[in-house]
């Protein structure tokens, strides 16, 4: 694999539902087709547009809302801010109008039914989730650029070196590839893992920078669990899956209502600790994250969208239940983070080359690493809870039900959320130095297990649930 430089601002990211990889990566691709356009002339001289999708994004990209993501892209308009109330509404006009407002501003011709393919049979040989923008301009040239779409919103274009997570190179105080290096430093230096990962993080940014993006990152997930635990009705799609963390919200609370996060959360932990009640919000966290980010909603990829709701979940988990702090955040997301950089680098995070192990599996990897830390764990216990969080996901397929991030996805946020808890507990109570197991080690084996799974579990829908469950994907 090569070697990547990632900030935990490349782990975590503020986007829109429903993937990063069908979604939030097509988004940024479409975005940097723009400005290729703009590069090579005015917008006013482009005559005709042509995109194709291939492979996984051909396949359940309908479902994901991968021409949605391009055609929004394309028109100027960006993940991060833009309003999410109506979004499909201002897809659906912009379809109905038979054109592209490039950048907003240039309306070019855009047959709906002939200029967006979907190449469901055929892959490109560098990513599953591969994705070509063509253009025509008055002029008589032609643009094309190709771009792969390969986990948590991360592309990188067809001829690129690297991937697209950082085009400054820096030299940073700590590299890190593997776990052991991570283990190396810890032992030299005697900090722990999240003053580790901070120092590398001022080789981007400064010390008050970090804090403030990693505040902008929590009051986003905050506000999508507050939204997801408020609103009731039926996803979008046609699957007809109807909302259950409002519901879970109001039985638990007793029908009572709270206008403020922090009054909400109040409430949650003045009513009781008790395990089934504690496994009940942890569950309904999870879900209110992973049902807005089905319905367009704004999220933070986690370390994908399809994965979102596990280390939300765990965050107020720890808030809520362990007495936890807030200053505390921003260390479980900086331990967390670096967790998910290590399986990036050495294996995948996306569903599409290594099925479900790859998005849920690390995601509870990272949450269970970043609990131990605020927890009180010792470096080595905070990698020993990662690799038990993720060897009980390893050969977890894809099979998202219609092509939507729905069935299974959703509740496996929460069975992602109580396994990271889980494997926390475990490692607290153990001795990293007897463990059979290391981080590395099941890293290796996901990176293998994806390899050897069958294509059709890899975000096709061609097998496991999405073929036995009496839905085609024209219903959707």
């Amino acid at each position: 694999m090569q070697e990547e430089q990632i900030s935990v601002f490349d782990i975590f990211k503020i986007g829109i539902g429903p993937s990063s990889s069908h979604t939030l990566g097509p988004w940024r691709a479409a975005q940097r087709f723009l400005q290729v356009l703009k590069q090579n002339g005015p917008l006013e001289n482009v005559l005709s547009l042509q995109i194709i999708l291939y492979g996984s994004l051909a396949k359940t990209g309908k479902g994901h809302g991968t021409d949605l993501a391009v055609i929004l892209g394309l028109s100027g308009y960006d993940p991060v801010t833009i309003p999410t109330h109506n979004i499909t509404e201002t897809f659906d006009l912009i379809k109905s109008s038979s054109a592209i407002q490039l950048d907003g501003k240039c309306a070019v011709p855009f047959n709906f039914a002939e200029d967006l393919e979907f190449r469901m049979f055929e892959s490109l040989p560098a990513h599953p989730n591969a994705l070509t923008f063509r253009a025509k301009t008055t002029a008589g040239s032609s643009i094309s650029e190709t771009y792969y779409s390969i986990g948590g919103g991360f592309i990188y274009g067809e001829g690129d070196d690297t991937s697209n997570i950082k085009s400054r190179k820096v030299s940073l105080v700590y590299p890190i590839e593997f776990a052991s290096d991570l283990l190396a430093y810890v032992e030299e230096s005697g900090k722990n893992i999240s003053q580790i990962v901070h120092a590398n993080e001022l080789s981007w940014r400064s010390d008050e920078e970090v804090e403030q993006e990693l505040q902008a990152i929590w009051q986003v997930m905050k506000e999508c669990v507050f939204r997801g635990c408020h609103i009731n009705g039926v996803l979008p799609g046609g699957l007809e899956v109807k909302r259950r963390a409002a519901e879970i919200n109001k039985t638990l609370l007793a029908n009572a209502h709270y206008e403020d996060f922090n009054e909400w959360t109040a409430a949650i932990k003045q009513k009781g600790t008790g395990f089934q009640y504690t496994l009940d919000w942890v569950s309904c966290f999870a879900l209110a994250v992973n049902e807005e980010n089905a319905a367009y909603g704004r999220v933070v990829t986690s370390p994908t969208n399809g994965a979102a709701g596990v280390i939300p979940a765990v965050l107020l988990y720890y808030l809520i239940f362990c007495e936890g702090k807030e200053t505390d955040v921003m260390h479980f997301m900086l331990t967390a983070s670096e967790t998910g950089c290590i399986f990036k680098k050495s294996a995948t995070i996306s569903a599409a080359m290594g099925g479900c192990q790859a998005e849920i599996g690390v995601s509870s990897a990272m949450a269970a690493s970043g609990l131990t830390q605020v927890l009180g764990g010792t470096p080595q216990q905070c990698l020993m809870a990662a690799e038990i969080a993720m060897e009980h996901h390893l050969g977890m397929t894809c099979d998202p039900v219609g092509g939507l991030v729905q069935i299974p996805c959703i509740e496996r946020n929460t069975m992602g959320a109580i396994k990271a808890i889980t494997a926390t507990q475990l490692a607290l109570h153990s001795d990293p130095q007897l463990a059979k197991v290391s981080l590395d080690n099941v890293v290796k084996t996901m990176w293998d297990t994806a390899q050897d799974m069958h294509s059709r579990y890899k975000e096709t829908s061609e097998g496991g649930l999405a073929v036995n469950i009496p839905i085609s994907l024209s219903d959707c």
